[in-house]
């Protein structure tokens, strides 16, 4: 006779087929600040997601999420980080006199430069019109911003 026929059992003619006995605090782990700093960051890398961190650690999202959340609190305090937007400018283009060309060339040009922006980074002027690749837009931009 084993001990599951002893003890509970589902049915009174089906001994029970698995037991489990729970000793110390569960799952309850202690976590060193740098631990939590260490995996706050990670939930913040580009490419990552709180829920796969979380999954990596056997944490709950809920609790990543509430880590992170007091992980923001003493920064709230901190004196606001210098702006990473430069000002627009945003200029007006000269009207052609009427007459100097023809309807339909005005109408094509008009067409052409709708959506167009114009960037200017160290004297160096660049303009993305529509469609353009938003990958080729942002290695430009960055090679622009490289120092030489």
């Amino acid at each position: 006779m084993t001990i599951s026929e002893l003890t509970l059992k589902s049915r009174d003619e089906e001994p029970v087929r698995r037991l489990e006995i729970f000793t110390g605090s569960g799952r309850r782990r202690e976590w060193l600040p740098e631990e939590k700093a260490r995996i706050v960051a990670e939930s913040y890398d580009a490419g990552e997601t709180v829920s796969a961190v979380a999954r990596r650690y056997a944490l709950s999202p809920q609790q990543l999420f509430a880590w992170r959340r007091s992980a923001r609190v003493p920064f709230e305090n901190a004196p606001a980080p210098e702006p990473l937007f430069v000002p627009a400018v945003v200029a007006a283009q000269e009207p052609e006199p009427a007459g100097k060309r023809a309807r339909s060339t005005r109408k094509r040009k008009a067409a052409r430069e709708a959506g167009v922006i114009e960037l200017e980074i160290d004297g160096v002027a660049m303009r993305v019109g529509r469609g353009a690749d938003a990958r080729t837009v942002a290695a430009v931009i960055r090679a622009l911003k490289a120092p030489s």
